[in-house]
């Protein structure tokens, strides 16, 4: 029930201005308060405090979209590089990590593209057709850089003074390749930006400097041979012979004959724009996609289609495949030529067959695909894609699936940046339990996990389905999108708000989702959905009760724009099963006034609930749901937060537009008040620690052509600021991290991870140092021989028929095995080797024994010889049977199965001596590859007379064999040796 108004102490911020609160008053311990170094200027003849500003350490942890540059494999397929900003990162091929990082030197100037802070982003990159080892990159600052990737040194650097677009090279033209660049232009927007990128000229550039700059670090080409103009480009190829060069730009394809540049481009007209480009590998023809979705092959790489006719443009003849409803991204043929491999929007790789127009497809990859790489090696094919949330997926060619995919952090701006202004709100938080933080994904309806100590994608949550492509001709629909995300304190429960947009044919959605974190394994699962919490208005405010805290005592609290203050509780009910089952329903509902609430927030303790409801903020004590104290700010027409400060829960700090209210709730007073010429972003308390960090905004100047961010820290003591720290960007959301997380900072410092304007998560504060990832730098490449890739005869003949010979035991080798015998689960997996590379198995018994059984004492020996030639009773046998054998620690557990497989073993290979080593014969004896016939199943015996005795008998089973040497004593009977008497060690 709602408690009256008239019970509670109103406290307005007006009454404290007539009579300010010096710090000291308040202070519970004037020696606690730490000093503030500053510098101190005269103003006016009075003394002034100044704050130094600092810049904040920052580090990105992820890169915000996938890059223009297509991925390209190494000659042997082991490594493939992939752009990342200014540098070029090589990814293993088998493991998918990064194992070096390419990066221009620092003391690089843009040589023609000014000074955007966007001008060194590598746009292409080419293998040196005369040197598989060395790398061609060319970037916006105008440079054409050689490396040599595995020492990861830079060979050379040639400046165009141009912004490169694309590079192009064959091996037929040695010394030469071939750049898209934009070239200067008179030509502006009605913004007044220049468009550069639409005046694009082809040049031939030679690798080879001049004898100026021959010696110095940065060289200039001895010859540059412009070929033609065209619009912004989006492909750029030379043909397999190297006889053609061809460009797309606009709705034009540029025809050219590398043995005549002087000639010039042919054009030949597209009705849609051109998207992708990509040559046929053996035969004189290309294709191309357009903005509709069709693909192209053209057949017009011929000298007679070639000539120029003035004022008349020329169509060539075409073969169209149409399938895709969005523009065709990115096209790439097979190694033999007989298939198409096309993506786009869709998120669906399509593959044509050229000869009959049959096509197949892989869905849902994840994300629009933005470029796509063959691997072709002696091994299986394989299809590498680039998707649009900087994600790679490995597709295998046999049988269509997806076999493997390489992620960091998936966000797209292109379709996370398209969000209503109604819906500003980023969601972000980090979970204890597992060290993880949990980040809004590529598409705006879920959520994904990331580990920033391994920097490794873990899960990705979709907490609304939806669909994620519509049809081009229709209305774009919206999908639901995950607002707010809260997590307890115990790291079990985690709220997520999604909501969809209504319009005139559907209305409005709102779910409030509560999931639990399931310790085995390791992911969220959904426990109560409660569909329209606060009706059809949005929800403005949740938070869970802090603490660890039981499920009896734990409260989520929400509110609303329909007005209205709700908390949640977990119910227990038990099943029929003799189960609890546990879900959340509503505890009580609440209002004050006519007010719409705008944010709630919990004390540490969880004894106070604040609520931000227009221009007060009024407390309440969640066990009773009774009104305490209304705190009044009249200066700020709408509070739009409302945190409590520090440990204790005394503070309350209180924002609006551009003002920060500082409330001291045991002193029942108004601390200070901090208003800021800038608006202000949000306000961000100290996990621990009583200061808070304001974020204002500073807008673009003629100086920085970006917004920036400027955080000020502040201590409940004075409204001066501690420090006042700078960002160069904008943030969408940002949260404090605990100093006990997973990032190593100063306990008392701001450490806080954000995400910026343009999409790329970033974590910040006061001295923050992230340990560096394997592979950011340059390092030199070593091929890894424990790696291999999986082919079509591993699924054959088993990984171990791959496996190094050299550690195969066998006749060789015996001895040296010997020496060092096998252990463990080794002994069981000699028997996991195919059979036709396995050795005979009486060179493999003595060895597989002895690592199962260990060798006698030798005292225990020389009695054993003393007593060889005796005849031993029962009792001496119960004697020797008492002592126990020391058997080698085995990894798994033997069966009875197996127990009785081990027994067959002894009575045909322990019992009798081993038979001689002998050629192959074809009529008996072995078999060619050293296996005994009688392994098989019986064997006849030789033709032999019935009347001459067997020379040494025969097992029971009837079984042959031939002794290698004759007895010490003959024996007078054929029957094998009883248990009672006791054989000698060893036969063999």
């Amino acid at each position: 029930m709602p408690v009256a108004v008239d019970r509670t102490r109103t406290m307005t911020a007006s009454a404290v201005h007539a009579s300010p609160l010096k710090p000291s008053q308040h202070a519970s311990n004037p020696d606690t308060q730490t000093p503030n170094p500053r510098k101190r200027r005269k103003a006016k003849g009075k003394e002034v405090e100044e704050v130094e500003v600092e810049a904040w350490s920052w580090k990105s942890l992820t890169d915000s979209s996938a890059s223009r540059v297509p991925p390209i494999f190494t000659r042997d397929g082991s490594y493939f590089f992939s752009a990342s900003g200014p540098s070029v990162k090589i990814h293993s091929v088998a493991t998918g990590e990064v194992v070096s990082t390419l990066t221009p030197p620092p003391s690089s100037v843009s040589a023609g593209a000014g000074s955007s802070q966007h001008s060194d982003i590598v746009t292409s990159a080419i293998l040196n057709p005369h040197n598989p080892f060395q790398l061609i990159t060319g970037s916006l600052d105008g440079y054409i850089r050689v490396w040599d990737f595995l020492d990861a040194s830079l060979l050379q650097t040639i400046g165009v003074s141009l912004p490169i677009f694309h590079l192009a090279a064959h091996e037929a033209l040695k010394g030469y390749v071939f750049i898209a660049a934009a070239r200067p232009t008179k030509k502006k927007t009605k913004a007044g930006v220049a468009t550069a990128e639409d005046n694009v000229v082809i040049l031939r550039v030679s690798l080879t400097p001049n004898a100026a700059t021959a010696s110095s670090s940065v060289q200039t080409s001895s010859e540059i041979v412009g070929v033609g103009k065209t619009r912004s480009t989006t492909g750029l190829a030379v043909s397999p012979s190297g006889a053609w060069l061809v460009a797309t730009a606009g709705h034009k394809a540029y025809v050219c004959q590398t043995a005549n540049l002087s000639a010039g481009f042919t054009k030949f007209v597209s009705p849609e724009r051109l998207t992708c480009l990509a040559f046929h590998p053996s035969e004189e023809y290309f294709a191309t996609g357009d903005a509709s979705g069709c693909i192209r092959l053209w057949y017009c790489l011929n000298e007679s289609a070639t000539v120029k006719t003035p004022g008349v443009e020329k169509t060539a003849q075409t073969t169209t495949l149409h399938w895709h409803a969005h523009a065709v991204s990115s096209l790439a043929f097979t190694a033999n030529g007989a298939y198409l491999l096309s993506g786009g929007e869709e998120a669906v790789l399509v593959i044509w067959q050229l000869h009959t127009g049959k096509k197949e497809f892989v869905p849902r990859v994840g994300s629009p695909i933005v470029h796509i790489a063959l691997l072709s090696t002696s091994g299986e094919e394989e299809y590498l894609l680039t998707l649009a949330d900087a994600s790679f997926v490995f597709v295998r060619a046999s049988t269509l699936k997806i076999s493997r995919s390489i992620a960091r952090i998936k966000l797209d701006p292109a379709i996370s940046h398209d969000r209503p202004s109604s819906s500003t709100n980023v969601p972000i938080a980090v979970h204890s339990l597992s060290s993880t933080l949990i980040l809004p994904s590529s598409h705006p309806s879920s959520l994904q996990t990331f580990s920033p100590s391994s920097s490794k994608l873990v899960s990705e949550l979709e907490v609304s389905p939806s669909n994620r492509v519509s049809k081009r001709d229709d209305k774009p629909l919206q999908p639901a999108r995950v607002e707010r995300t809260v997590l307890s304190d115990s790291g079990d429960w985690m709220a997520t708000v999604d909501t969809r947009e209504g319009d005139d044919s559907f209305k409005p959605e709102v779910y409030l989702k509560i999931w639990q974190w399931d310790r085995k394994s390791g992911f969220w699962i959904l426990n109560t959905r409660i569909d329209r919490p606060h009706g059809s208005k949005r929800v403005s405010g949740i938070a869970f009760r802090p603490g660890m805290r039981s499920t009896d005592d734990l409260l989520l609290a929400t509110v609303g724009e329909d007005g209205n203050i709700k908390s949640w509780r977990v119910r227990s009910v038990k099943t029929k099963s003799d189960g609890v089952e546990e879900f959340w329903v509503a505890r009580s509902t609440l209002r004050f006034r006519t007010e719409i609430p705008t944010d709630v927030s919990w004390s540490p303790d969880g004894s106070l609930l604040a609520v931000s409801v227009g221009s007060h903020v009024a407390i309440y004590e969640p066990d009773t749901n009774a009104l305490c104290q209304v705190l009044t700010c009249p200066d700020s027409a709408t509070v739009s937060s409302v945190h409590f400060v520090g440990s204790s829960g005394r503070y309350l700090a209180v924002s609006g537009a551009r003002d920060v209210f500082l409330w001291d709730l045991v002193f029942q007073s108004l601390r200070w008040r901090h208003h800021s010429s800038s608006a202000i972003e949000r306000v961000v308390p100290h996990p621990t620690e009583e200061q808070i960090a304001i974020m204002e905004r500073v807008p673009a100047s003629t100086t920085a052509d970006v917004s920036t961010t400027k955080a000020l820290v502040l201590s409940p003591y004075s409204s001066a600021p501690v420090s006042i720290r700078t960002l160069p960007f904008q943030l969408r959301s940002v949260v404090a991290v605990p100093s006990s997380g997973f990032f190593p900072t100063d306990p008392s410092g701001f450490t806080l991870v954000g995400i910026t304007d343009a999409w790329s998560v970033v974590v910040f504060g006061d001295d923050v140092q992230l340990p560096e990832e394997e592979g950011a730098s340059a390092q030199g490449i070593t091929q890894d021989a424990t790696v291999t890739k999986r082919t079509l005869f591993h699924d054959i003949f088993g990984a171990s028929a791959f496996a190094d010979l050299a550690t195969v035991p066998g006749p060789s080798t015996v001895a040296a095995t010997a020496v060092q015998p096998w252990k463990g689960q080794d002994i069981a997996e000699i028997f996991d080797a195919p059979a036709h590379l396995t050795p005979p198995l009486e060179l493999l018994f003595d060895t597989v024994m002895d690592g199962f059984l260990a060798e006698r004492p030798e005292e225990d020996e020389q009695e054993a010889e003393a007593a060889d030639g005796e005849e031993m009773e029962v009792d001496e046998d119960v004697e020797e049977a008492d002592r126990p054998l020391k058997a080698a620690p085995l990894d798994r557990v033997v069966d009875r199965q197996e127990m009785g497989g081990f027994v067959e073993l002894f009575m045909q290979f322990a019992i009798k001596a081993p038979p001689p080593r002998s050629t192959p014969q074809i009529n008996g004896g072995h078999k060619p590859n050293g296996v005994p016939p009688h392994l098989n199943g019986a064997h006849p015996a030789p033709p032999t007379p019935k009347a001459t005795p067997k020379p040494n008998g025969a097992l029971p089973n009837g079984h042959a064999y031939t002794p290698s040497r004759p007895p010490a004593t003959p024996q007078a009977d054929d029957t094998p040796a009883k248990a009672g008497k006791k054989r000698k060690k060893s036969l063999g």
